[in-house]
């Protein structure tokens, strides 16, 4: 085994997920799969681990076919990028009890649309009303499921 392979984080995390994953497999293969309601206890689980182990054969047929790049130097500009997309969730998460969902949601879709993707403001706000009143109409308005609402009332 040469000096990388055994080095590697993505071979050795994904040996710990498939091994997780083959775990979650046998326990709830011991749960009941679907009942006359439907779907049972072991339904989630079981596809849950399932997905799991097909995710990391892929990350260790990867790691041992070479697809990844090492040695390069992180590139800190994206990192940044990813990092304010989860930050900029985080925050949309936090305002929901004071916006609630829909106008917090349609914050989000406006920092993604005009910073991240660096989009007209125009853009920008119609793409943040559309998607948030899409929301609201598949779910308020068609399902009949409230979404969390604010202080505002929406």
């Amino acid at each position: 085994m040469e000096d990388g392979t055994r080095k590697s984080g993505d071979l050795w995390s994904g040996i710990a997920l498939a091994a997780l994953g083959v775990y979650i497999i046998v326990q709830a293969w011991q749960w009941e799969y679907s009942s006359p309601e439907g779907p049972g206890p072991g339904f989630f689980p079981l596809w849950y681990g399932i997905g799991m182990l097909a995710l990391a054969a892929l990350l260790v047929v990867s790691h041992l076919r070479g697809a990844a790049v090492y040695g390069k130097p992180a590139d800190w500009k994206r990192i940044a990028r990813a990092l304010s997309a989860w930050l900029a969730l985080a925050v949309s998460v936090a305002l929901f009890k004071i916006l609630g969902f829909v106008a917090s949601f349609a914050l989000l879709t406006y920092f993604i649309v005009a910073v991240m993707y660096r989009r007209p403001v125009r853009t920008a706000a119609i793409s943040a009303f559309a998607t948030a009143a899409g929301f609201y109409l598949v779910f308020d308005w068609a399902l009949g499921i409230a979404l969390p609402s604010g202080m505002l009332g929406f």
